[in-house]
């Protein structure tokens, strides 16, 4: 019996465990190990084959000894810690599948990888992961017909159900908070528009936005995510003239959260200290000892009965409640949140993904749009609990099963990764519906 072992036991896990227990036949054993073992327990509870340990990778000889007994490791860790489990894996000859971002010092560990035989696949989750994955089978198919790609926009939201939206930022958490108070933070977006490309920075990022509709679910806002520029020669679009990956969310949230990058509460570089909430957003106005609606509009250039400042009220920054505050103003923020868009236990949150695909074909321009909405069960197996372990788990069975001879630092973007996994996605209810137009 083949061993897999799961590092993290948070959100994203439950889907790729359960999908490895209950749909492999008793091919693989499988541990689970999380900093906290009572969690990693919780998440194993009622399946075949498991088991949960408690573990930090920081200490380097439980990890290898970890790795040393097991025939494939799959981080649904931060990636920051990737980089020193991936080579320490390369080192005992033992693949990885991971949702992270390929970083430049993972992708270092390419010739290693390939010269000991393991197959190292990164990108294997949502965004990315499915976007890649679903973006290459549609340019692949189009290619083969002989057409030339002119422009390819893509978005992904994780976003709550309309059912259980019951707040007026439209959303609730339903993956890692910190990711999503440090969203695009480490340096500015970068995509390309008409062949010219186009930088944003982090402090306008979240008002420079596009409006994409998704049929039966309505209008969102999208802004750019990362850099987009880096997939041209992945994707195989040498010629292309537009090209922008990003996030999607409700209308009317990126205008509110950028009123708090602007305030500066995102920023995690300092400690700082309040007393209040309410002294907490005082601290980032001028010439002011307390937070009033009026003071904080003034400021910020938006009217004080305005749906940005509703948005910010709701949150609570005006609460006078003494409290001890003490951390950067990114992780304050983040506990506060933390509180107001938790998920309920019978909420649902939902995915939006939406590529828009413009291509030239028998001296003719069309519009492709390829949209996936899929909703959660509940608060714990969520839609984004879905699309982030579905992909890796069908990736770890194939390979496992001797159906990926692959080995090096790669991405979800052949045919070989791709075919599979999404023709599985897709008997999980997990597709895309599309349209096609003339432009």
């Amino acid at each position: 019996m083949q061993k897999i072992l799961i590092l993290g036991a948070g959100r994203s896990s439950p889907s790729a465990i359960n999908y490895l227990a209950n749909n492999t036949a008793n091919q693989f054993s499988i541990t689970v190990a999380d900093l906290k073992q009572e969690l990693a327990q919780k998440q194993i509870q009622g399946l075949p084959n498991c088991r949960a340990i408690g573990l930090d990778i920081s200490k380097q000889d439980l990890l290898k000894k970890e790795i040393e007994a097991h025939d494939l490791i799959i981080s649904m860790l931060p990636a920051s810690f990737n980089y020193g489990l991936i080579k320490a894996a390369i080192a005992q000859k033992k693949h990885v599948l991971t949702p992270s971002y390929q970083s430049k010092e993972v992708l270092a560990l390419h010739q290693s990888a390939k010269e000991n035989g393991v197959l190292v696949l990164n990108e294997m989750g949502l965004d990315p992961g499915i976007d890649h994955m679903s973006a290459m089978q549609i340019f692949d198919d189009l290619g083969d017909k002989g057409a030339m790609i002119k422009s390819f926009k893509s978005y992904t939201g994780g976003l709550v159900a309309p059912e259980s939206d019951d707040n007026p930022w439209g959303y609730k958490f339903s993956w890692n908070p910190r990711n999503v108070i440090i969203a695009g933070q480490g340096g500015a977006a970068k995509y390309l528009e008409n062949g010219q490309e186009k930088y944003i920075p982090y402090h306008k990022l979240f008002s420079r936005l596009e409006q994409i509709n998704v049929q039966g679910y309505g209008e969102f806002e999208g802004y750019a995510n990362r850099d987009s520029l880096a997939y041209q020669k992945i994707y195989g679009l040498d010629n292309i003239e537009t090209l922008l990956r990003g996030t999607l969310r409700k209308k009317g949230y990126s205008q509110a959260w950028d009123a708090l990058v602007q305030l500066g509460m995102t920023d995690d570089g300092y400690q700082m200290k309040a007393s209040s909430y309410a002294d907490f957003t005082a601290s980032f106005l001028p010439n002011s000892k307390s937070a009033g609606l009026a003071e904080l509009a003034s400021y910020l250039g938006v009217e004080a009965s305005g749906d940005t400042i509703k948005k910010l009220s709701w949150l609570g920054l005006f609460d006078g409640t003494k409290k001890q505050l003490n951390a950067s103003p990114a992780k304050i923020l983040q506990d506060l949140l933390e509180e107001k868009w938790a998920l309920k236990p019978d909420d649902k949150d939902m995915i939006v993904m939406s590529h828009e695909i413009i291509y030239e074909l028998d001296n003719t321009t069309k519009r492709l749009e390829a949209n996936l909405v899929l909703l959660g069960k509940d608060s714990v197996h969520t839609a984004m609990a879905m699309t982030v372990g579905y992909p890796i788990a069908i990736a770890a069975q194939l390979l496992l099963n001797g159906k990926l001879k692959l080995s090096g630092v790669r991405l979800p973007v052949t045919k070989d990764i791709y075919q599979p996994v999404l023709k599985e996605l897709k008997k999980l209810g997990i597709g895309f519906s599309e349209k096609l137009t003339d432009v």
